[in-house]
């Protein structure tokens, strides 16, 4: 604990060594990666709330409690993902304001004034949504009552969620990518504590657990705010006109539209996959969750290159956006092939270590080619979602996204749905493809006139 703690305070040094009134300007491998690995380890971070959880309530002797909270995480975080505009629209915004030197505060404020009509969508969709998604994620009726009630609670955190998203957008668009880092470790680990001694101590079961995860979202919230302050937050400020807010609404809308069409594209994938069988599910669910490991690897590089397109836009420096550009896509382009070659090597030691079920193995060793280049596969879309971001040409990426789930996915489905399979999944490669491609055309016109994104 004490060098969990020594750890925290280095961290928080480091993330304040830079003032506010300077943005710098000089974009090297340094820079990048001084942004890039706290959003990874970050993004490592995260899956460990789900399986804290998990470790806890699997030393109860009744797989009930387990169970109801597995479902009721899932469904959680699927409501909430498609809020997740909230932080890459407040990046967008605050690296251009900090590269232009104006008020990054300001943009802050109008964030957190947003998350009042959003926190009321959020709660909408929840009440329309969880009595429609729970059946559909099975388990008995003891399962669905008990994550219908760890749902009930964990809603109660909604604002401190949302507040997060806003908090963590604004820290990366100021390029202190190691405050988020600081925010989840504090998080993690005080529901590692709470869960353990609501559980064992209080006797309580997959209500305890929620309620832990709670207090750890607003205690998240609460560290956080408290970095805010400390680079300038004094106050939320005056309810801000709707002309003011009028950019942040524009840019979230266009990201909101297409988050909803990912989600509904993973959501038709997993449907498709479960009418071939529950092995097939079970395979595809399997690659599905390695994609998103390897997208938290790439994240960090998609999230350097918000902040410094941003920034160097803002700035009006051409030659610091072409530099960006070029070194952004080299790590990725790098970390793509390395994780891509992992996967390679590992095999079929990965797929033993993921499951033991002896039907299950040959299902994933058919389609394992699928899973060694998913990498090289998602890594062009997920730069240039963050080149994107940064210039904030989130137009373009919705429209992105509209074009390659009707030009692409839907269109290839329809053809190879004889494949099964194996025709799903080239689908799925042709959307990922269909992203950068469609995104191409902005793209050449932001290295060629950086100045038409100033």
């Amino acid at each position: 604990m004490a060098a969990i703690l020594l750890l925290l305070y280095w961290l928080y040094s480091m993330s304040s060594a830079v003032p506010l009134t300077s943005a710098p300007t000089d974009i090297n491998q340094r820079r990048i990666w001084a942004l890039a690995w706290p959003v990874m380890l970050s993004n490592i971070t995260v899956p460990l709330l789900g399986l804290v959880d998990s470790a806890v309530l699997g030393h109860l002797p009744d797989a009930v409690h387990l169970g109801a909270v597995a479902v009721g995480a899932q469904v959680f975080t699927l409501l909430f993902w498609s809020f997740g505009f909230l932080r890459m629209g407040t990046t967008s915004l605050t690296a251009r304001a900090y590269g232009q030197q104006s008020n990054p505060v300001q943009v802050l404020q109008q964030a957190l004034w947003l998350i009042i009509p959003v926190l009321a969508l959020v709660l909408t969709c929840a009440l329309i949504a969880v009595p429609l998604l729970l059946p559909l994620m099975g388990g008995s009726a003891e399962i669905q009552s008990g994550a219908r009630e760890y749902l009930l609670i964990r809603l109660t955190a909604a604002p401190a969620v949302l507040g997060q998203y806003v908090l963590t957008g604004w820290f990366i668009g100021l390029g202190r990518t190691r405050i988020p880092l600081i925010v989840l470790t504090v998080a993690n680990l005080l529901n590692a504590v709470l869960d353990y001694f609501l559980v064992f101590h209080l006797h309580m079961t997959s209500d305890g657990v929620a309620l832990g995860s709670v207090i750890a979202d607003y205690s998240g919230l609460a560290v956080g705010l408290w970095f805010a302050h400390r680079h300038g937050l004094v106050s939320l400020g005056k309810m801000p006109s709707l002309t003011l807010l009028k950019p942040m609404l524009r840019i979230n809308r266009h990201l909101f539209i297409r988050t909803l069409l990912l989600l509904g594209v993973f959501a038709f994938f997993t449907a498709q996959g479960a009418r071939q069988g529950e092995l097939v599910l079970a395979a595809n669910a399997m690659l599905i969750s390695l994609l998103m490991l390897i997208s938290n690897g790439l994240d960090g590089f998609a999230h350097a290159a918000e902040t410094l397109t941003g920034q160097s836009l803002g700035g009006k420096q051409t030659e610091a956006v072409i530099r960006t550009v070029r070194l952004t896509g080299i790590n990725m382009l790098f970390m793509a092939l390395l994780l891509t070659l992992a996967f390679a090597l590992s095999g079929s030691y990965l797929f033993r270590l993921l499951t033991d079920n002896p039907a299950l193995l040959p299902v994933l060793h058919e389609y394992r080619w699928f899973l060694f280049f998913l990498p090289l596969m998602g890594m062009p879309g997920f730069w240039l979602d963050g080149i994107f971001i940064g210039a904030q040409a989130t137009a373009q990426m919705r429209n992105a996204m509209i074009l390659s789930v009707l030009v692409m996915f839907l269109p290839l489905w329809l053809l190879t749905r004889e494949w099964g399979n194996t025709g799903l999944w080239l689908a799925f490669y042709a959307f990922m493809l269909g992203r950068a491609l469609f995104m191409s055309g902005t793209f050449l016109t932001l290295l060629r006139r950086p100045q038409n994104f100033m």
